[in-house]
């Protein structure tokens, strides 16, 4: 029947709810097939050995210790609970991880970010992070990019986020920092 699905069961489904299902298996696929594409790039695909083996062009955007305080949370949805990023130990300066060009450097309700482009569709944000910084301004990586303000965690810490054409991904992953999956054999 038309503008009905029908159930396994036989019995009606509301057309609407069907749509709404459709497209959020659609945007968990998409996400899924994101995912699956930066680790191809990140992990080397088509490289030699030696080239995958190298330490990516990323850098910590802190110095000193590299302590993750509370690690990236995938959300189940778009608009679902997560961690969207990684709370990391600052020392009090923010680094740019990776050449690039700063997108926003503002106040966002009561926070400073800062988030920079970078190439192949990559956007890494900060915060709290105050900076000198504006849109348009090109940053180097290791480059001083701001400070890193209290109020984030209990201990002084900056929050560093990335996106890859608009999707939230670990940002670990472009600092070498998620071990290569290995896949084992079932029998």
């Amino acid at each position: 029947m038309p503008g009905i699905a029908v159930r396994r069961s036989g019995t009606p489904l509301d057309s609407s709810l069907g749509r709404a299902l459709g497209r959020a298996i659609g945007r968990a696929i998409g996400r899924w097939l994101v995912g699956v594409f930066v680790l191809v790039i990140l992990l080397g695909a088509g490289r030699s050995p030696d080239a995958a083996a190298r330490a990516p062009d990323w850098e910590w955007p802190t110095s000193g210790d590299h302590a993750v305080l509370r690690p990236f949370v995938a959300p189940p949805t778009p608009y679902g609970a997560g961690h969207r990023g990684v709370d990391l130990l600052s020392a009090g300066t923010a680094l740019a991880p990776a050449d690039g060009v700063v997108h926003f450097a503002g106040t966002v309700v009561d926070r400073p970010v800062l988030s920079i482009r970078h190439a192949d569709g990559l956007l890494s944000s900060y915060e709290p992070v105050s900076t000198e910084l504006r849109r348009g301004d090109a940053v180097a990586r290791g480059q001083p990019v701001g400070t890193v303000e209290e109020g984030h965690c209990a201990r002084l810490c900056v929050h560093f986020g990335v996106r890859l054409d608009g999707e939230y991904l670990n940002p670990l992953l472009l600092l070498g920092e998620v071990p290569r999956s290995v896949l084992l054999p079932t029998r």
